[in-house]
């Protein structure tokens, strides 16, 4: 018998410091899925920027967006679910996730105090993003829509109960699309 049900594409979103990477690893893990670090799809440019103290405009942005989209694409393309972490800011960087990865994406968005954030940040030696493009990012971020898949996540519990709410998110949203 085979299954008519979609593997999951799921973005883990937020600004820098919320947890992307360590919840969207945990949730790949407990879905059985792949894990990618959008990050890592920058491309060297845009990583010094930001290191620079410099944040990235939307023509740093697109470039990069399209990666993470194909990216999404070629994985569901061979039949294998995907968890990304990207900040996914703006309604219109997730509408082009969207229609690039060719599929239904869902956004679990991981949200907290700018106090919290900044000290997450701050406790993050060698990582390429300085606590100083916080405020950037606060004022970049467009919170998810009503007419958009995705839930907002406070980041007050450990990673592991998060991507564990995450997970019961999208098993109800199964349930309920079944």
């Amino acid at each position: 018998m085979t299954s008519d049900v979609q593997p999951p594409a799921v973005v883990v979103m937020g600004v820098s410091g919320s947890g992307k990477t360590t919840v969207g690893r945990q949730l790949a893990e407990r879905l059985g899925v792949a894990f990618v670090d959008a990050d890592d799809l920058h491309p060297e440019s845009n990583r010094q920027k930001m290191a620079g103290g410099t944040p990235l405009t939307d023509h740093d942005r697109w470039p990069w967006l399209d990666a993470v989209a194909r990216t999404v694409s070629a994985c569901l393309g061979s039949g294998r679910g995907i968890v990304v972490a990207c900040s996914a800011l703006r309604r219109s960087y997730r509408d082009a996730l969207r229609a690039g990865a060719g599929a239904d994406v869902v956004f679990a968005h991981l949200t907290g105090s700018a106090d919290l954030l900044h000290a997450r940040m701050a406790a993050r030696p060698g990582h390429f993003m300085p606590p100083a493009l916080l405020r950037s990012q606060l004022e970049t971020l467009e919170p998810l829509e009503l007419d958009e898949a995705g839930m907002a996540f406070p980041v007050v519990e450990d990673p592991a109960s998060i991507a564990s709410g995450i997970e019961d998110w999208l098993a109800s949203r199964e349930r309920i699309v079944a």
